[in-house]
C-alpha cells in the first residue's frame, strides 16, 4: 500500500459522514478503500453494540454463499487467532491474520477451513467501535500472490473505525412514524444440540420475513429453512456458554425486535436444546440505541431519565445534587442534541417505538464489482 494521500483520506471520511444509511455507508466506504488499500472480498457488519453480537445489515464482497457459516460460525466455535470480541477490548480495533501470527496463519482454524481453500492468504479484521462500543466489525480478505496486510493498511482502517462507528449509531435515531404492531405473539425457534432447527411456529416465520435482507444458512439438519446469520450466531452463542443471549434488529417495517435466546437443561441441568424467542422490542429495550446516537452524556441521559419519569427542575436538582442552572443547561444540551424544543417532544422522541425504517433495498451480496440480489 502506498501512503494515502490527504484528499483520499478525506474523501472517506466525508463519505462516512454523509451516508444515508448503513448499506450506504458499507459499500461507498469500500469502494473508496479498495482504491487505496486493496483487497479482493469483504464482509461488512453491523453488531450489538451492548454484547458486539452480528446484526442487521450484513455486507458480503466477492464471497459466495457456499460454505461461508464456516466464517460466521469461526467466531463462536472455532476460532482462537484474531477474534474481534478480544479486538473490541484492544488499544487498536484492527490487526491483520498473518501479523498477528508472525506469518503463520496455519495457527487460525478460519484460515485452514475457510481462506485456504478460497486461495486467500490474508485476513484483515476491525472492530468499529466509538465510546468503548463496538457498533461494526470488518473482515477484508486478500487472494495468494497480493502482499500480506501491514502497518500502514491498519493504520489506515483505524482511522475509519470511530467514524464508521459513530455514523453506524446515529442510524439508531428515529425520525417521521413508522407503522406500528401491537398484540404479536412472539415467535420461537428451537435448535437441538447440534444447532439445527427442529421446531419454529407461524409466528417466527412472520417475524423472520420482516428482517432486513442479508447472508443466511440453513442448519445443519431439521427443517430446511435458511436463517440470518445473526439468529445463528444468536443462538450459537447461548448454545455454545450456556448463557442467555440477545441482540436487537431493526425490521423492513421500521419496529426493533429482540431475538433472546437460551440454553435448555434436562432434570441433571446438562445441556440440550436452545430457544430463540423473536419479540417486538418494548421502547425501554431499544432507548440506550436511540439515546447513543445523539451522543447524550451520562448527566444529559440521567436528566433526560428523570424528565420522562416526569420530575421537575426543582426535583431533578435534589435527585442530581446541582444546582437548577446546571439542570437547565443540560436540559436545553439535550434538546439541541435531539431537535426537540420541549420536554413532551424529548420523551416521546427517545422513548416511544415509533422509529422510521432503515432502508434495507441496497444490494447486500456484491460479486466481481457487480450487485446481486
Amino acid at each position: 500500500m502506498s501512503t494515502p494521500t490527504p484528499h483520499a483520506v478525506g474523501a472517506l471520511l466525508s463519505g462516512i459522514a454523509t451516508a444515508t444509511d448503513a448499506h450506504e455507508l458499507f459499500a461507498q466506504t469500500s469502494a473508496r478503500l479498495r482504491r487505496i488499500t486493496p483487497f479482493d472480498a469483504a464482509v461488512w457488519v453491523a453488531t450489538d453494540p451492548i454484547n458486539g453480537l452480528t446484526t442487521a445489515p450484513v455486507r458480503v464482497e466477492n464471497l459466495h454463499e457456499g460454505g461461508c457459516g464456516t466464517y460466521w460460525e469461526s467466531e463462536l466455535f472455532a476460532e482462537h487467532v484474531n477474534l474481534f470480541r478480544d479486538l473490541a477490548r484492544a488499544p487498536v480495533p484492527v490487526a491483520g491474520l498473518r501479523e498477528v501470527t508472525g506469518d503463520r496463519p496455519t495457527l487460525s482454524p478460519l484460515y485452514r477451513s475457510f481462506m485456504c481453500p478460497r486461495g486467500f492468504e490474508d485476513e484483515l479484521r476491525a472492530v468499529l467501535r466509538v465510546d468503548r462500543q463496538p457498533w461494526g466489525q470488518l473482515s477484508l480478505f486478500r487472494e495468494r500472490g497480493r502482499k500480506p496486510f501491514r502497518a500502514a493498511d491498519i493504520a489506515l482502517v483505524h482511522t475509519l473505525s470511530a467514524p464508521m462507528a459513530r455514523r453506524l449509531r446515529s442510524f439508531a435515531q428515529p425520525s417521521t412514524p413508522a407503522a406500528t404492531h401491537r398484540g404479536d405473539a412472539p415467535g420461537m425457534l428451537l435448535f437441538d444440540a447440534t444447532g439445527a432447527l427442529v421446531s419454529i411456529n407461524d409466528e417466527a416465520r412472520h417475524l423472520l420475513a420482516e428482517m432486513p435482507p442479508g447472508p443466511s444458512a440453513a442448519t445443519a439438519a431439521g427443517i430446511e429453512l435458511p436463517l440470518p446469520v445473526w439468529i445463528l450466531s444468536t443462538a450459537g452463542r447461548a448454545r455454545l456458554t450456556g448463557e442467555n443471549t440477545r441482540i436487537r434488529i431493526r425490521t423492513t417495517t421500521g419496529r426493533w425486535l429482540i431475538c433472546h435466546a437460551s440454553c435448555l437443561r434436562d432434570a441433571d441441568g446438562n445441556a440440550g436444546m436452545t430457544a430463540l424467542v423473536i419479540d417486538v422490542a418494548t421502547p425501554s429495550e431499544v432507548a440506550s440505541l436511540v439515546v447513543a446516537a445523539y451522543e447524550l452524556t451520562r448527566r444529559e441521559l440521567e436528566v433526560t431519565e428523570l424528565i420522562a419519569r416526569g420530575r421537575s427542575t426543582g426535583e431533578i436538582a435534589a435527585e442530581l445534587n446541582l444546582s437548577a442552572h446546571t439542570v437547565r443547561d443540560h436540559v436545553k444540551a439535550t434538546f439541541d442534541k435531539v431537535g426537540v424544543t420541549s420536554r413532551g417532544e424529548l420523551v416521546a422522541k427517545l422513548f416511544t417505538d415509533h422509529y422510521e425504517p432503515l432502508a434495507a433495498r441496497a444490494t447486500l451480496r456484491v460479486l466481481g464489482g457487480a450487485a446481486s440480489a
